[in-house]
């Protein structure tokens, strides 16, 4: 019998996760706008391996510029151009439905589906935060709930434009002089509360069908929005037991939304800093968090917990009178994880913001590589993971660690594959996920 394999997926953030890689000898300040920088790492990830990577992205200028490198490439066109460097690993880019158009982006994603041979996915946000709304002509972020009920509809019109081809349109007979076939077109004519959308795509059916769609939010309005649509999860849980809850609630979410639980891939996110002994990984650790400047910290923090300035003191704990997630409008599943971290752990504010220096809320672990497979397998193997979403400290040096060191550990085990093969298969392929069929075609009966 094959063992179940894990799905790895390489989540690039500019020089590394960490906020204070950038401030290392080896660390370009520049590489977030370097091509040569992104098509480096897409081969590392495709030389371990991995099923994807993935680009996070928001319609604002993030951080304070003193902090980090700030700005992004937009995804989309990033991954377009990765398309050409690489030939088998999945290119995700996160976008939003928030502030998109639904004809407009569900193009984008077909385009970058047929120039990758069905490499796409989508991670699909609904984008917190009052700075992006002021750029789209609004005084306030919508609320959370509204946010979620115009991703519903956004998603549902994406499928119709997806489908609005059938997959044997194209006839190209030169004889007959007919290129294509008027009657396998479906234009959606959709009227919604959010949306509008008339005409059929302008870009083929895919060889996907639509892009992976992969989710990342884990408040109640994420977890149902997951159930319904998601076909993989990014998720952030800072104990194996909580990882266990999230992973057995969404599948059982899953199935109730008649869904197959297998159809959808739940992948926290890890941070590993990795070192020979480790002792040395310890210190690797330390001579990041050495390199924070508590004083970003501290703003960043107020902000995500919606203080005002100067409530927090450094060497205190975070304040006892908090509000509950039920009142927050921004990132509502982050919040409440970053406040439990510091209950449970009894964090001063300076301790918290080294925790999070690293992965925002995501596990952090420093070790040997043996003892990162460890911790990979444990969790993949007790109902915590379908895989991981890896985010390397420091990159391109903690990505390459990791396939050079970890990698090879986790193929011993019979964990993750040792080649793609020669087959070009397509990033649902690679997701053990079916093609979905179209809508507007009658699938036969059985015999």
């Amino acid at each position: 019998m094959t063992r179940r394999q894990l799905h790895l997926n390489a989540f690039l953030m500019n020089t590394g996760h960490h906020e204070a890689s950038w401030r290392l000898p080896e660390s370009d300040p520049y590489a977030h706008v370097d091509l040569a920088h992104y098509v480096r790492l897409a081969r590392i990830a495709e030389r371990g391996t991995f099923d994807s990577l993935f680009l996070a992205d928001g319609p604002q200028l993030w951080n304070n510029l003193a902090q980090r490198p700030a700005g992004a490439l937009e995804p989309i066109t990033l991954l377009t151009a990765l398309a050409t460097a690489t030939e088998h690993i999945g290119l995700i880019a996160t976008a939003s439905t928030s502030y998109n158009s639904p004809y407009n982006l569900a193009r984008k994603f077909a385009t970058l589906d047929h120039l990758s041979g069905g490499r796409a996915g989508w991670n699909i946000v609904t984008t917190a935060g009052a700075e992006a709304a002021r750029n789209f002509g609004l005084d306030a972020e919508p609320a959370h709930a509204e946010r979620y009920a115009r991703a519903a509809e956004f998603l549902d019109v994406a499928l119709k434009l997806w489908d609005s081809w059938e997959d044997d349109t194209i006839v190209a007979d030169k004889a007959a002089g007919v290129w294509g076939d008027d009657a396998k077109i479906h234009p959606p004519r959709h009227q919604g509360r959010y949306f509008s959308v008339e005409g059929a795509l302008n870009v083929p059916r895919t060889p996907q069908g639509y892009p992976l769609l992969v989710q990342a939010g884990s408040s109640e309005d994420g977890k149902r929005f997951a159930a319904r649509y998601a076909e993989a999860v990014f998720t952030a849980q800072q104990t194996i037991e909580d990882a266990r809850a999230f992973y057995a609630d969404l599948k059982a979410r899953t199935v109730a939304a008649g869904r197959d639980a297998d159809h959808i891939k739940v992948l926290p996110g890890i941070v590993p800093v990795i070192g020979s002994t480790e002792a040395e990984a310890l210190a690797n650790e330390r001579v990041l968090e050495d390199h924070i400047v508590h004083a970003h910290g501290v703003d960043r923090l107020e902000r995500l917990l919606q203080l005002a300035p100067g409530t927090l003191e450094l060497d205190g704990p975070l304040p006892s009178d908090l509000p509950p997630e039920s009142a927050v409008e921004g990132a509502k599943s982050r919040y409440t994880l970053i406040v439990e971290l510091a209950r449970r752990d009894r964090l001063t504010v300076r301790q918290l913001i080294g925790r999070l220096g690293g992965g925002r809320g995501h596990l952090t672990f420093a070790g040997t590589p043996e003892q990162v497979a460890d911790t990979i397998e444990l969790w993949f193997e007790s109902g915590a993971a379908d895989g991981f979403n890896i985010m390397p400290a420091v990159l391109p040096s903690g990505l390459e660690t990791f396939v050079d060191h970890v990698v090879p550990i986790l193929r011993a085990r019979g964990l993750l594959r040792t080649e793609y093969g020669d087959a070009r298969r397509t990033l649902r392929e690679r997701y053990g996920l079916p093609r979905p069929a179209n809508q507007h075609v009658i699938a036969p009966a059985l015999v």
